[in-house]
């Protein structure tokens, strides 16, 4: 966890009057649609400021979304691009005990050591497949990044179930034994 948010959460009784497990509790009770609602109720009604309203509600959302709840937002109007998310983490699953699934908003890190690839439901029609393999060439299907920037070295992009062969396998096995 960053320093900054750590000390914030140390300082939030002192600086809010309760601990952050009981902003959550409190947060619990209501349903908030848009987080600014919950930001706004919480400066409002409890004469927290901004900052500290924003982390409390930002964490209080993170804790509460599920690991499924998490994909299956990813997927909600990309359903056809479930049997490739799920054929991808079938795979990822032989690898090793020691690989990590972590879901976040809108991808799906896979983690040894560090991130080794990186799920990304792009469009309506396609998974960005965001791969760390340094060194490794570019090729038609390898692609560089793209729209992942340094958060990988090459993409590849998926449309259909049978993309997800040995060829990309391989890779992703390559990726996984380069990231311990």
């Amino acid at each position: 966890m960053d320093p900054a948010l750590q000390t914030m959460i140390a300082n939030m009784p002192e600086k809010t009057g309760k601990s952050l497990e009981e902003w959550k509790t409190l947060l619990k009770q209501k349903a908030f649609a848009k987080h600014s609602e919950g930001v706004n109720y919480l400066k409002k009604e409890h004469g927290v400021t901004h900052g500290f309203a924003n982390t409390i509600v930002a964490l209080s959302k993170e804790e509460s979304a599920s690991t499924e709840d998490l994909v299956a937002a990813q997927y909600n109007g990309k359903e056809n691009l479930v049997s490739i998310y799920e054929a991808l983490i079938a795979y990822v699953n032989t690898l090793g005990k020691d690989v990590t699934i972590t879901p976040k908003k809108g991808s799906v890190s896979i983690i040894r050591k560090r991130q080794f690839i990186l799920i990304k439901p792009a469009t309506k029609t396609r998974i960005d497949l965001g791969f760390k393999l340094k060194e490794k060439p570019i090729t038609d299907r390898l692609e560089d990044s793209g729209p992942f920037g340094t958060m990988c070295t090459h993409r590849v992009q998926l449309t259909e179930v049978s993309q997800v062969d040995d060829q990309l396998k391989a890779w992703i096995k390559e990726a996984y034994e380069k990231s311990f």
